[in-house]
């Protein structure tokens, strides 16, 4: 008997359990730290995975791993890369701090 293909997506849990994923941040969060990773993943010159690509791939992770994607080992943000300008800079600082804060809350309540 033949088997269907089965989508891996479909048992990947993208949201915490509640109460965790609308206090640490709801689905604006995870556009944003997807859109923001994406951003300084895919320079304009070019890169070997597109963007919508990436983005889906960010897009598909917890919380706090998309927060992880943002920060340095020890849980401080990355450094803007130069790519980034203006606008896209200003929302990658502000939302490195933020990826930051996702990360120490998301320890103190015991969540990968």
């Amino acid at each position: 008997m033949a088997l269907g293909r089965i989508n891996a997506a479909d048992f990947i849990a993208r949201l915490l359990p509640q109460p965790h994923e609308r206090d640490l941040g709801v689905g604006p969060a995870h556009h944003l730290l997807a859109t923001v990773h994406t951003d300084i993943a895919c320079p304009p010159s070019g890169h070997s995975i597109g963007w919508s690509d990436c983005y889906a791939a960010a897009d598909m992770l917890l919380l706090p791993l998309k927060a992880d994607l943002l920060l340095e080992p020890d849980d401080e943000p990355r450094p803007i890369p130069d790519h980034l300008t203006s606008e896209a800079r200003e929302r990658a600082e502000h939302t490195g701090r933020y990826a930051a804060r996702i990360r120490r809350e998301a320890r103190r309540r015991g969540l990968r």
